[in-house]
């Protein structure tokens, strides 16, 4: 059958890539795609690509087009068009496509409405309050211990948190997302909630109803700069598997976190079908915390837990839509993989687009480079288009060997302004060493 993917970055190429390997799949169109995802990208081995012209927020066109095309399957990726209600139209059009639907993905648009449901169900997560005033949020903020966590409600491509260590750096925030409409609508209510101690994981699921297929853990890079220092980003690297999380804590996570979440939903009449991403905060008492929740696959982290999926994703998708996925057993690779983010100048704020990438045609062994914000130019080139440009991943028998191959891999790439940070998988090196 033919496939559709729903986006254009290295999350997006990530799944065309797996499901390109599909035996059930003829062919991978990627809407809108990057130049990883299109055939005339140097070096790639996805000869079963298309990228189509369409953009991930056009949903009346992406299904025109899943119409026209004979698409089995939509599997969509980023979070816009999930809350905008992708799924629901699609079905409505009597088209299979795995992920969320609007209601079920409020779990990602608005972190009130996340933080309401896991007060309801009982998850563990951090103490908070939500605010839409700024006196109210700067009289608030006034009693509180720092740091503190502050996050605009909705969706901000992963840069509308800040961890802010005394009330001044608190009030400019708040007054930025409240007043100053930093992150338009998204910002217009802003949650503050106290600072978790301990170590973040990435817990990634299959879900279908109360059905749940775990994929393996992970863990992300969310702060820009070496030794978790900068501003908050879309992630600048991920590993996996994620050490903190071993079979005891898997069992934890499941227990306390996804089980309850996926039974809360179906009580409350939203039953979710699609991934669930449970951002986990593990403290010295080893109860998993939630940070929060996103509705789709993450990224950096889809580079490497796909990359060590050796089982049908396509598979695994289909199953979860039409009700089968209690059937369904995931495969892994059993080494490590590592994918470290390559940023254009700037990012995470303004960032210069149009660089000319060089080195992309040369390999190294037990690696691969997934494209995110690139376009092939005029002169057919492959060429900077967005902030994450690449993730580049690499597999080895222990952390530390899949980030040397990584690492020797990005030494390969250049363009004008890129930077990326040298330390990704470090607290996984750090035990290893020890």
């Amino acid at each position: 059958m033919n496939v559709l993917i729903v986006g254009s970055g290295g999350r997006e190429h990530a799944l065309a890539y797996k499901a390109a390997l599909s035996a059930l799949v003829t062919h991978v169109f990627v809407a809108p795609g990057n130049a990883g995802t299109t055939k005339s990208a140097a070096g790639s081995k996805n000869a079963g690509m298309t990228n189509i012209d369409i953009a991930a927020s056009d949903i009346e066109s992406l299904i025109a087009f899943a119409k026209k095309n004979e698409i089995g399957l939509t599997i969509v990726g980023p979070e816009q068009p999930l809350v905008a209600g992708i799924v629901d139209a699609f079905s409505a059009a009597g088209l299979a496509c795995f992920g969320p639907t609007q209601s079920a993905s409020t779990l990602e648009g608005s972190k009130t409405f996340a933080k309401e449901f896991l007060e309801r169900h009982q998850i563990p997560t951090a103490r908070y309050q939500s605010f839409t005033q700024t006196a109210d949020a700067l009289e608030y903020l006034a009693t509180q211990k720092f740091p503190v966590v502050i996050k605009a409600d909705g969706l901000a491509a992963g840069k509308g948190v800040v961890i802010a260590h005394n009330f001044e750096v608190g009030q400019h925030a708040i007054e930025e997302m409240l007043s100053g409409n930093r992150f338009g609508e998204a910002g217009h209510r802003v949650v503050i909630e106290e600072f978790m101690e301990g170590e973040e994981a990435s817990f990634i699921c299959i879900v279908s109803g109360t059905n749940v297929l775990p994929m393996a853990s992970s863990q992300d890079h969310k702060a820009a700069f070496d030794h978790d220092q900068g501003p908050n980003t879309g992630g600048m690297g991920a590993y996996s598997p994620a050490p903190i999380v071993d079979e005891g804590m898997t069992k934890s996570i499941l227990d306390k976190v996804i089980y309850p979440t996926v039974n809360g939903l179906q009580l409350e009449g939203t039953p979710y079908i699609g991934f669930l991403y449970a951002g986990l905060m593990i403290g010295s008492d080893n109860i998993p915390r939630v940070v929060e929740f996103n509705c789709r696959f993450g990224d950096p982290e889809a580079q490497p837990v796909l990359s060590r999926l050796k089982s049908d994703l396509v598979s695994h998708c289909l199953a979860a839509v039409e009700g089968r996925l209690s059937g369904e057993v995931a495969q892994w690779d059993e080494r490590c993989c590592l994918g470290v983010v390559m940023a254009a100048d700037g990012y995470p704020e303004s960032y210069t687009k149009g660089a000319r990438i060089s080195g992309l045609d040369l390999m190294v062994d037990n690696t691969e480079v997934f494209h995110a914000g690139t376009q092939v130019n005029d002169s057919g080139e492959i060429a900077t288009s967005g902030g994450r440009v690449l993730c580049v991943t690499g597999f080895g028998d222990t952390v530390r060997e899949a980030q040397k191959k990584a690492y020797q891999r990005v030494s390969h790439i250049d363009w004008q302004g890129a930077w990326y940070r040298s330390d990704i998988g470090y607290r996984a090196v750090q035990r290893e060493q020890e």
